[in-house]
């Protein structure tokens, strides 16, 4: 047994059966009444750099030149990967309950 594997057993936390397991910790989100009213946006632009991804959702008003970025969300990698795989399952569950979500090809394909 060398000396790194005598100091690691020494210092690594001895669990016994019956020990309690400590309680899992419930995370209580709040939200403020401005964030709860939403924000209603039709246009999303997402960029990325190698440490994070930046999400603007932008309003764009009919005949108007100029739109509003009304929400950005920056996020790294990982969580972004877990958000559309979550975004993904919701599409998938509301096209098998209301059918298929037609994109026209006019659209312009922006987001």
């Amino acid at each position: 047994m060398t000396l790194a594997t005598r100091e690691r057993r020494r210092y690594a936390p001895c669990l016994m059966a019956d020990t309690p397991k400590p309680p899992d910790m419930q995370l209580q989100i709040q939200m403020d009444e401005d964030v709860a009213n939403g924000q209603y946006v039709n246009m999303a632009l997402v960029n990325h750099s190698d440490t994070e991804f930046t999400l603007d959702f932008i309003y764009v008003q009919p005949q108007q030149p100029k739109a509003r970025v009304r929400s950005r969300i920056i996020t790294n990698p990982k969580h972004m990967k877990r958000l559309v795989a979550a975004m993904q399952d919701n599409i998938q569950r509301y096209e098998a309950k209301f059918g298929p979500i037609a994109i026209p090809e006019e659209d312009g394909g922006m987001h």
